[in-house]
């Protein structure tokens, strides 16, 4: 399988602070972590789920929170080196991380990133958009964490209400991104349809669905 020898390669890299490696793939909780899984309904159809996609591999849904991104690659691929940075000033937090495994498909596409040493957390944290059977198309945040240093373990329940608060933005923000740009999609493919009109009605029907909802849990759990 394709993700377990990125996982093994990642592995053979060295530089993780944490053990084992590559779960989030499988949606499963190593024993000793602390499992989080949050799922967003983005919408529907090939152009919610191209733009979606896309932002998810290229940095775009984090940027678009705020969050600073430094990134070895414009797109993430096993191997690459990722440094994330939330807050300001002296309330700001860096956590150096590697993505250790990635898929990139004609229905899925997302990837997973490992926490490298000087990151306030050990664990790993995936993000990953399927378009199902029935057309709608869904981000998945899947963690699992426990700290690396005294204030996150005194953070406490804190920390995991943050770490629920993040994922659920993470779906709301890459939301917006992929109805806005399957929009501007469907608008552009009417102009051209229409031999240069204004295609005024086609962002209606680009694809985003008027439905969405948001199912959070914690996913499997291996002792």
């Amino acid at each position: 399988m394709a993700q377990e020898r990125e996982v093994r390669e990642a592995v053979a890299g060295g530089g993780l602070g944490y053990e084992p490696v590559g779960w989030t793939a499988r949606a499963v909780t190593p024993g000793g972590f602390r499992g989080l899984r949050v799922r967003t309904r983005l919408g529907s159809g090939e152009a919610v789920f191209r733009v979606a996609a896309e932002s998810v591999m290229r940095w775009r849904m984090h940027r678009a929170m705020g969050v600073r991104i430094a990134a070895d690659a414009p797109r993430a691929a096993p191997g690459v080196r990722v440094t994330v940075e939330l807050g300001v000033g002296r309330a700001r937090v860096s956590g150096p991380c590697r993505v250790v495994w990635a898929v990139d498909g004609e229905r899925t596409a997302g990837w997973g990133y490992g926490t490298l040493p000087g990151h306030p957390v050990r664990g790993e944290e995936a993000f990953r958009v399927d378009r199902r059977a029935d057309d709608s198309v869904w981000l998945t945040v899947t963690a699992y964490s426990r700290p690396a240093v005294w204030w996150i373990r005194a953070g406490g329940p804190l920390v995991r209400v943050f770490q629920r608060a993040y994922a659920l933005r993470c779906g709301q923000v890459l939301r917006r991104l992929a109805r806005s740009g399957a929009g501007r999609r469907g608008a552009s493919a009417s102009t051209a349809g229409a031999g240069g009109g204004t295609g005024a009605g086609a962002g209606n029907g680009a694809g985003a669905g008027s439905e969405s909802g948001i199912d959070e849990r914690h996913h499997r759990r291996r002792k």
